[in-house]
């Protein structure tokens, strides 16, 4: 095969990513058709993800399971939490955090969990207490006291927003196949972490010390929904990325927290307490560990 046809493989394999940037914009005789795909268009679109091959039990030599956090401060990571305001923008750009609710809420996300074990399954309802607070001022307390319908006004309601985001954590498997010969990396599942809702917008309280996973979603379930939700590419706007290519791709910073371990998989700061240094320098020597056994597997 000679280079035309890697050049023109490649372009055809990018066209439905290109069509998705800004669909029919150029053809678009009113600002309503703008996003809305021809007939042509749809017929033509075989925009899936790409699906995992099968991985047999028995091809797989070694393998560690790990937990990491992507910090949304870090400017590589920002694809992750931009935009949070999303009043003056269209709706074929919004963070991780508003696709994840809005599948939830219309139902298309089901897979969601307590923990990163994936026990115990949430609704919707479920999520309530994490997500949002409803508080009374004390001049709502006095007409309630009195036998008087507390006014609206003395009610205080607190929903978490993207923005209140600050990390993701993440769970996945890194393992060697011995049949491709080659370590590799499946993701497993994400979470969200925000401040407790219950605490958010008390000053007296660290806020750090308050972070809370909101939920986990489990990542293979949830890839349909994360391929149709785009990223903006800075570098190319006609030339999105989805998430799901940008977390399997792992086009992101994240630092080791916790390692499959026989101390009931402890993290990190549980053996590394008050060390904010010494606690990176273990992240990256269980990575190094994990880099080191491939090399490893083809040594005589």
């Amino acid at each position: 095969m000679n280079w035309k046809n890697v050049l023109l493989i490649g372009a055809v394999t990018m066209l439905p990513v290109s069509i998705m940037a800004q669909a029919n914009i150029l053809n678009a005789k009113l600002p309503q058709e703008i996003g809305v795909k021809t007939e042509a268009q749809i017929a033509l679109d075989n925009d899936t993800p790409l699906d995992y091959a099968y991985v047999d039990d028995r091809d797989i030599l070694w393998s560690k399971t790990l937990w990491e956090t992507i910090d949304l401060d870090e400017r590589v990571n920002f694809p992750l939490y931009y935009p949070t305001d999303t009043i003056d923008i269209g709706s074929d750009r919004r963070s991780l955090y508003d696709v994840f609710m809005k599948n939830i809420k219309n139902g298309k996300l089901t897979d969601v969990y307590v923990d990163s074990y994936f026990t115990e399954k949430r609704k919707l309802e479920d999520l309530q207490a994490t997500l949002k607070k409803i508080d009374t001022t004390d001049f709502g307390y006095e007409q309630y006291n009195a036998g008087e319908e507390i006014s609206l006004e003395y009610i205080n309601e607190r929903e978490l927003t993207a923005a209140d985001i600050e990390e993701y954590r993440i769970k996945g498997m890194w393992y060697f196949d011995k049949r491709l010969g080659e370590l590799k990396y499946r993701l497993l599942g994400i979470a969200p972490v925000a401040p407790d809702v219950n605490f958010i917008d008390d000053e007296s309280m660290d806020l750090e010390d308050a972070k809370v996973e909101l939920f986990w979603v489990w990542f293979p379930s949830a890839r349909k929904i994360l391929h149709e939700a785009k990223v903006f590419n800075q570098r190319n706007s006609a030339r999105p990325i989805s998430f799901d290519m940008l977390l399997n791709a792992r086009r992101f910073n994240a630092v080791i927290y916790r390692e499959d371990n026989v101390h009931g998989d402890r993290k990190v700061n549980d053996y590394i307490a008050d060390n904010a240094l010494f606690q990176l320098l273990e992240a990256k020597r269980i990575k190094e560990t994990i880099r080191d056994r491939e090399q490893d597997m083809w040594a005589y």
